[in-house]
Protein backbone atom coordinates (compact mmCIF):
# COMPACT_ATOMS: atom_id res chain seq x y z
CA UNK A 1 0.00 0.00 0.00
CA UNK A 2 1.54 3.23 -0.57
CA UNK A 3 1.50 5.91 1.49
CA UNK A 4 0.70 9.36 0.14
CA UNK A 5 2.68 12.64 1.96
CA UNK A 6 -0.63 13.99 3.13
CA UNK A 7 -0.64 10.30 5.65
CA UNK A 8 2.37 10.28 6.12
CA UNK A 9 2.85 14.23 7.67
CA UNK A 10 -0.43 13.52 9.17
CA UNK A 11 0.16 10.40 11.16
CA UNK A 12 3.72 12.66 11.95
CA UNK A 13 1.14 14.59 13.63
CA UNK A 14 -0.47 12.43 15.54
CA UNK A 15 2.72 10.98 16.55
CA UNK A 16 3.95 14.61 17.76
CA UNK A 17 0.57 15.26 19.64
CA UNK A 18 0.67 11.93 21.20
CA UNK A 19 4.22 12.75 22.51
CA UNK A 20 3.85 16.30 23.52
CA UNK A 21 0.47 14.58 26.02
CA UNK A 22 2.68 11.93 27.43
CA UNK A 23 5.30 14.08 27.82
CA UNK A 24 3.54 17.13 29.53
CA UNK A 25 0.18 16.17 30.16
CA UNK A 26 0.56 13.23 31.96
CA UNK A 27 3.02 14.56 34.64
CA UNK A 28 1.09 17.27 35.26
CA UNK A 29 -2.53 15.20 35.74
CA UNK A 30 0.28 13.02 38.01
CA UNK A 31 1.70 16.14 39.99
CA UNK A 32 -1.09 18.23 40.29
CA UNK A 33 -4.26 15.73 40.58
CA UNK A 34 -3.70 12.44 40.82
CA UNK A 35 -0.58 11.90 43.40
CA UNK A 36 -1.56 14.29 45.94
CA UNK A 37 -5.42 13.59 45.46
CA UNK A 38 -5.28 9.94 45.22
CA UNK A 39 -1.89 8.38 46.52
CA UNK A 40 -1.45 11.20 49.37
CA UNK A 41 1.92 12.70 50.57
CA UNK A 42 5.11 11.63 48.75
CA UNK A 43 6.95 12.98 51.68
CA UNK A 44 6.68 11.69 55.06
CA UNK A 45 6.88 15.05 57.15
CA UNK A 46 7.19 13.20 60.51
CA UNK A 47 10.45 12.06 59.84
CA UNK A 48 12.31 14.98 59.78
CA UNK A 49 12.76 16.61 62.74
CA UNK A 50 11.07 17.66 66.03
CA UNK A 51 10.70 20.85 65.35
CA UNK A 52 8.82 23.48 63.08
CA UNK A 53 9.21 27.06 62.99
CA UNK A 54 6.81 28.83 61.50
CA UNK A 55 6.75 32.63 60.51
CA UNK A 56 3.68 35.01 60.65
CA UNK A 57 2.05 32.25 62.71
CA UNK A 58 -1.09 33.94 64.34
CA UNK A 59 -3.38 34.31 62.18
CA UNK A 60 -4.37 32.80 58.32
CA UNK A 61 -2.28 30.29 56.62
CA UNK A 62 0.37 30.46 59.33
CA UNK A 63 -1.60 29.78 61.93
CA UNK A 64 -2.96 26.81 59.84
CA UNK A 65 0.47 25.51 59.14
CA UNK A 66 0.84 25.38 63.02
CA UNK A 67 -2.33 23.57 64.07
CA UNK A 68 -1.56 21.00 61.13
CA UNK A 69 2.11 20.51 62.09
CA UNK A 70 1.17 20.45 66.04
CA UNK A 71 -1.69 17.78 65.06
CA UNK A 72 1.57 15.71 63.64
CA UNK A 73 3.45 15.93 67.37
CA UNK A 74 5.93 18.70 65.35
CA UNK A 75 6.81 20.56 68.69
CA UNK A 76 6.95 24.60 67.40
CA UNK A 77 8.45 27.90 67.48
CA UNK A 78 5.99 30.54 67.01
CA UNK A 79 7.28 33.47 64.95
CA UNK A 80 4.97 36.91 64.57
CA UNK A 81 4.85 40.53 65.89
CA UNK A 82 1.89 40.55 68.60
CA UNK A 83 3.10 38.94 71.99
CA UNK A 84 0.00 39.09 73.33
CA UNK A 85 -2.14 37.07 70.02
CA UNK A 86 0.90 34.43 69.79
CA UNK A 87 0.32 33.79 74.14
CA UNK A 88 -3.12 33.30 73.14
CA UNK A 89 -2.24 31.10 70.07
CA UNK A 90 0.38 28.85 71.84
CA UNK A 91 -1.83 28.19 74.45
CA UNK A 92 -4.81 26.87 72.52
CA UNK A 93 -2.81 25.10 70.53
CA UNK A 94 -0.32 23.13 73.20
CA UNK A 95 -4.18 22.65 74.91
CA UNK A 96 -5.69 20.92 72.31
CA UNK A 97 -2.08 18.93 70.86
CA UNK A 98 0.11 18.31 73.87
CA UNK A 99 3.08 19.94 72.04
CA UNK A 100 5.94 21.94 73.52
CA UNK A 101 5.81 25.43 71.77
CA UNK A 102 8.06 28.42 72.33
CA UNK A 103 6.78 32.19 70.72
CA UNK A 104 9.15 34.69 69.95
CA UNK A 105 7.73 38.43 69.26
CA UNK A 106 9.64 40.04 66.54
CA UNK A 107 8.48 42.99 64.02
CA UNK A 108 9.34 41.98 60.18
CA UNK A 109 10.41 45.43 59.05
CA UNK A 110 12.88 45.96 61.55
CA UNK A 111 16.50 45.61 60.70
CA UNK A 112 18.72 42.23 60.72
CA UNK A 113 19.37 42.54 64.10
CA UNK A 114 16.16 40.77 64.72
CA UNK A 115 17.26 37.72 63.38
CA UNK A 116 19.71 37.19 66.27
CA UNK A 117 16.87 37.55 68.72
CA UNK A 118 15.33 34.73 66.47
CA UNK A 119 18.85 32.48 66.58
CA UNK A 120 19.18 32.88 70.07
CA UNK A 121 15.40 31.39 70.74
CA UNK A 122 15.99 28.76 68.34
CA UNK A 123 19.40 27.97 69.35
CA UNK A 124 20.12 23.67 69.80
CA UNK A 125 16.53 22.67 68.73
CA UNK A 126 15.99 19.94 66.52
CA UNK A 127 14.24 21.81 63.47
CA UNK A 128 12.58 19.95 60.64
CA UNK A 129 10.31 22.60 59.27
CA UNK A 130 10.18 26.17 58.50
CA UNK A 131 7.17 27.71 57.19
CA UNK A 132 7.84 31.02 55.74
CA UNK A 133 4.59 32.47 55.64
CA UNK A 134 4.53 36.47 57.03
CA UNK A 135 3.82 38.83 54.48
CA UNK A 136 2.24 41.76 53.90
CA UNK A 137 0.47 42.99 50.93
CA UNK A 138 -1.14 46.02 49.64
CA UNK A 139 -4.56 47.39 51.71
CA UNK A 140 -6.21 47.88 48.32
CA UNK A 141 -5.25 47.69 44.41
CA UNK A 142 -3.35 50.84 43.63
CA UNK A 143 -0.71 52.48 41.35
CA UNK A 144 3.13 52.08 42.15
CA UNK A 145 3.59 55.77 42.78
CA UNK A 146 0.30 56.52 44.54
CA UNK A 147 1.74 54.25 47.04
CA UNK A 148 5.14 55.75 47.12
CA UNK A 149 3.63 59.07 47.92
CA UNK A 150 1.13 57.50 50.54
CA UNK A 151 3.36 56.10 52.53
CA UNK A 152 7.23 55.85 51.11
CA UNK A 153 8.30 53.48 54.28
CA UNK A 154 5.51 50.78 52.42
CA UNK A 155 7.58 49.62 50.18
CA UNK A 156 10.67 48.98 52.35
CA UNK A 157 8.32 47.45 54.59
CA UNK A 158 7.41 45.12 51.93
CA UNK A 159 10.65 44.06 50.33
CA UNK A 160 11.65 43.43 54.47
CA UNK A 161 8.73 41.14 55.32
CA UNK A 162 8.07 39.24 51.77
CA UNK A 163 11.86 39.00 50.76
CA UNK A 164 14.26 39.18 53.84
CA UNK A 165 12.55 37.30 56.28
CA UNK A 166 12.34 34.33 53.86
CA UNK A 167 16.60 34.56 53.36
CA UNK A 168 17.22 35.59 56.06
CA UNK A 169 15.15 32.13 57.94
CA UNK A 170 16.72 30.18 55.76
CA UNK A 171 20.41 31.20 55.85
CA UNK A 172 19.56 30.33 60.00
CA UNK A 173 18.02 27.08 60.04
CA UNK A 174 19.42 25.17 56.93
CA UNK A 175 22.53 24.32 58.48
CA UNK A 176 20.66 23.02 61.35
CA UNK A 177 19.03 21.12 58.37
CA UNK A 178 22.33 20.09 56.25
CA UNK A 179 24.15 18.83 58.91
CA UNK A 180 21.66 16.33 59.89
CA UNK A 181 21.01 15.40 55.82
CA UNK A 182 17.27 16.25 56.92
CA UNK A 183 14.39 19.27 56.61
CA UNK A 184 11.84 20.83 54.95
CA UNK A 185 11.56 24.55 53.67
CA UNK A 186 7.95 25.88 52.88
CA UNK A 187 7.89 29.00 51.50
CA UNK A 188 4.13 30.68 51.16
CA UNK A 189 4.49 32.96 47.48
CA UNK A 190 1.21 33.52 45.72
CA UNK A 191 -0.22 32.71 42.73
CA UNK A 192 0.60 36.80 41.88
CA UNK A 193 3.50 35.63 41.65
CA UNK A 194 2.89 33.82 38.35
CA UNK A 195 -0.13 35.92 36.94
CA UNK A 196 -0.43 39.51 35.76
CA UNK A 197 -0.97 41.55 38.88
CA UNK A 198 -0.88 45.36 38.04
CA UNK A 199 -1.74 47.21 40.93
CA UNK A 200 0.06 45.22 43.12
CA UNK A 201 3.41 45.22 41.36
CA UNK A 202 5.65 45.26 44.38
CA UNK A 203 3.79 42.66 46.23
CA UNK A 204 3.85 40.71 43.26
CA UNK A 205 7.43 41.10 42.38
CA UNK A 206 8.14 40.06 46.18
CA UNK A 207 6.36 36.65 45.87
CA UNK A 208 8.01 36.23 42.76
CA UNK A 209 11.06 36.14 44.32
CA UNK A 210 10.38 34.01 46.53
CA UNK A 211 8.80 31.86 43.86
CA UNK A 212 12.44 32.14 41.90
CA UNK A 213 14.16 31.87 44.78
CA UNK A 214 12.78 28.33 46.03
CA UNK A 215 13.50 26.65 42.69
CA UNK A 216 17.19 27.03 42.83
CA UNK A 217 17.82 26.71 46.24
CA UNK A 218 15.68 23.29 46.07
CA UNK A 219 18.37 22.68 43.38
CA UNK A 220 21.16 23.53 45.44
CA UNK A 221 20.61 21.53 48.28
CA UNK A 222 18.23 18.61 46.98
CA UNK A 223 21.49 16.31 47.43
CA UNK A 224 21.54 17.38 50.80
CA UNK A 225 18.29 15.43 51.82
CA UNK A 226 16.15 18.76 51.86
CA UNK A 227 12.88 19.66 50.74
CA UNK A 228 11.68 22.90 49.24
CA UNK A 229 8.12 23.55 48.41
CA UNK A 230 6.77 27.19 47.22
CA UNK A 231 3.09 27.09 47.87
CA UNK A 232 1.58 29.79 45.13
CA UNK A 233 -2.26 30.48 46.89
CA UNK A 234 -4.88 32.21 45.11
CA UNK A 235 -7.76 34.05 47.51
CA UNK A 236 -7.52 32.72 50.98
CA UNK A 237 -10.25 33.36 53.91
CA UNK A 238 -8.06 35.56 55.78
CA UNK A 239 -7.29 38.71 57.59
CA UNK A 240 -4.72 39.71 54.66
CA UNK A 241 -6.95 39.38 51.83
CA UNK A 242 -10.15 40.86 54.04
CA UNK A 243 -12.05 37.88 53.06
CA UNK A 244 -14.41 36.45 55.83
CA UNK A 245 -16.82 34.02 53.97
CA UNK A 246 -15.27 31.09 52.35
CA UNK A 247 -15.99 29.48 49.08
CA UNK A 248 -15.29 27.09 46.26
CA UNK A 249 -12.79 29.25 45.40
CA UNK A 250 -11.54 31.05 48.41
CA UNK A 251 -10.94 28.01 50.88
CA UNK A 252 -10.13 28.53 54.88
CA UNK A 253 -6.36 28.24 55.82
CA UNK A 254 -6.59 24.54 57.19
CA UNK A 255 -8.07 23.78 53.66
CA UNK A 256 -6.12 24.70 51.97
CA UNK A 257 -3.08 24.05 54.06
CA UNK A 258 -4.16 20.52 54.27
CA UNK A 259 -3.88 20.67 50.43
CA UNK A 260 -0.33 21.82 50.25
CA UNK A 261 0.85 19.27 52.67
CA UNK A 262 -0.53 16.48 50.33
CA UNK A 263 1.95 17.99 47.84
CA UNK A 264 5.04 17.85 49.48
CA UNK A 265 7.70 15.51 47.70
CA UNK A 266 5.61 15.93 44.33
CA UNK A 267 7.31 19.52 43.07
CA UNK A 268 8.73 22.23 43.97
CA UNK A 269 6.53 25.46 43.30
CA UNK A 270 2.44 24.73 43.42
CA UNK A 271 -0.71 26.66 43.93
CA UNK A 272 -1.92 23.50 46.01
CA UNK A 273 -5.75 24.14 46.32
CA UNK A 274 -7.09 22.48 43.66
CA UNK A 275 -9.47 25.43 42.12
CA UNK A 276 -6.40 27.76 42.39
CA UNK A 277 -4.68 24.82 39.81
CA UNK A 278 -6.94 25.59 37.81
CA UNK A 279 -7.10 29.21 37.92
CA UNK A 280 -3.40 29.63 36.85
CA UNK A 281 -4.06 26.96 34.36
CA UNK A 282 -6.67 29.05 32.86
CA UNK A 283 -4.96 32.11 32.83
CA UNK A 284 -2.18 30.43 31.49
CA UNK A 285 -4.13 29.19 28.72
CA UNK A 286 -5.63 32.38 27.91
CA UNK A 287 -1.91 33.81 27.36
CA UNK A 288 -1.22 30.79 24.92
CA UNK A 289 -4.24 30.70 23.15
CA UNK A 290 -5.44 34.92 22.85
CA UNK A 291 -2.37 36.84 23.83
CA UNK A 292 -0.57 38.00 26.61
CA UNK A 293 -2.37 41.33 26.83
CA UNK A 294 -5.07 40.36 26.47
CA UNK A 295 -4.82 38.52 30.16
CA UNK A 296 -3.14 41.26 31.26
CA UNK A 297 -5.71 43.86 30.57
CA UNK A 298 -8.25 41.30 32.19
CA UNK A 299 -6.67 40.97 35.35
CA UNK A 300 -5.80 44.68 35.12
CA UNK A 301 -9.56 45.66 35.29
CA UNK A 302 -10.53 43.42 37.89
CA UNK A 303 -8.65 44.90 40.04
CA UNK A 304 -9.00 48.56 38.97
CA UNK A 305 -12.65 47.57 40.09
CA UNK A 306 -11.53 46.61 43.47
CA UNK A 307 -9.27 49.78 43.93
CA UNK A 308 -12.23 52.03 43.00
CA UNK A 309 -14.34 50.01 45.15
CA UNK A 310 -11.84 50.41 48.05
CA UNK A 311 -11.48 54.27 47.91
CA UNK A 312 -15.42 54.46 47.54
CA UNK A 313 -15.19 52.89 50.75
CA UNK A 314 -12.49 55.18 52.12
CA UNK A 315 -14.40 58.05 51.42
CA UNK A 316 -17.65 57.14 52.92
CA UNK A 317 -15.60 57.14 56.31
Amino acid sequence: MTITAFQFFGSLALVSVAYKFAHTVLPWLYVNIIGPKFLGPKLDISRVGGWAVITGATDGIGKAYANALAKRGFNLVLISRSLTKLEDVAKKIGEDHKVDIKIVDVDFTGGVDIYDKIKARIEGLDIGVLVNNVGVSYPYPEYFLECYQQDPKFLQNIISVNIHSVTHMCALILPVMVNRKKGVIINVSSTAAVIPNPLLSVYSGSKAFVDKFSVDLQTEYRSKGITVQCVQPGFVATNMSKIKRTDLMTPSPDTYVAAALNFLGYTTKTAAYLPHIFLQLTLNLMNDVICEPFTTNFVFNQLLNMRKRALRKQQKQ
